[in-house]
């Protein structure tokens, strides 16, 4: 998440930012019910303003806007499709959207993290002039990512109508479920990420690198069942594979298996 670039490239300044943020942290000196709850306000509206911020910026001065959430993974996946269904004859049944319930949770993690890991660095000026937990950067950037996650499931719902595919309602608790384990990890990690950057320049290009690498070892392009039965163990070892698999679960609307279930919640917590 970045709100420090100038307003003329469609960014938002360290400057405005800094006057849209609420007045003033509440002081933590009441334990009262009366002050917690200033204080939960108080951060609430600051999520919001660093989320809603970021949400404009992105799109600011761009032709198609919101459509960029949905046309990146969406191009993505034809890329995929034509390598593996048209080259390489992958036999897998509704493929398409085997590849969407993959891909699309995948760039919300991987766009998270690339970007998360320079918020405190892209931001430094407007953290030392504003008093605030500056963790709440990096969950507005989670959020903003996930938020474009979700604003794109409307195409993920048509692909799932077009193979006959009903939304479960038994699936609606596992949908809401991976929502907050994959924002709790993905929160987690690029505050991790964020804060070694500050005393490790090099962590932001070896990012990139993992990310990569960690794409090809996930099953996001391929069955958990094609790996050899003595590697099984890494879709439980691998976070973002016991994500990835509950997702395409929900989405292909098959069975949800509670053991992935709860891989991806415990490495949530």
């Amino acid at each position: 998440m970045t709100v420090s670039s100038t307003p003329a490239d469609g960014s938002v300044s360290n400057d405005s930012c800094s006057t849209m943020l609420p007045a003033a942290e509440p002081a933590e000196l009441s334990l009262s019910p009366a002050a917690r709850k200033r204080q939960f306000e108080y951060y609430r509206d600051l999520i919001w303003t660093l989320l809603l911020k970021e949400f404009k910026a992105r799109y600011k001065s761009t032709v198609l806007g919101y459509a960029w959430s949905v046309l990146h993974p969406l191009l993505f996946t034809l890329v995929y499709l034509f390598l593996f269904k048209v080259v390489l004859k992958v036999q897998v049944e509704n493929y398409t959207l085997f590849l969407m319930a993959g891909v699309f949770p995948w760039q919300a993690f991987q766009n998270s993290v690339s970007s998360g890991s320079l918020v405190f660095i892209a931001n430094s000026s407007l953290i030392k002039r504003v008093r605030f937990p500056r963790e709440l950067m990096v969950l507005a950037g989670v959020l903003n990512d996930l938020s474009h996650f979700v604003l794109s499931l409307p195409i993920i719902g048509a692909m799932m109508i077009w193979y006959g595919i009903l939304p479960q309602w038994d699936c609606l608790w596992a949908f809401l479920v991976m929502l907050v384990a994959q924002l709790l990890f993905t929160f987690g990690l690029t505050l991790v990420t964020a804060t070694c950057n500050l005393f490790l320049r090099d962590l932001e290009r070896l990012i990139g690198i993992i990310v990569m690498l960690w794409f090809y070892l996930t099953p996001v392009l391929f069955k958990e069942d094609w790996v050899p039965e003595r590697l099984q163990w890494t879709s439980y070892a691998n976070p973002m594979a016991a994500i990835v698999i509950t997702w395409r679960h929900i989405f292909m609307g098959t069975p949800v298996g509670l053991d992935h279930l709860v891989a991806g919640c415990g490495w949530a917590v």
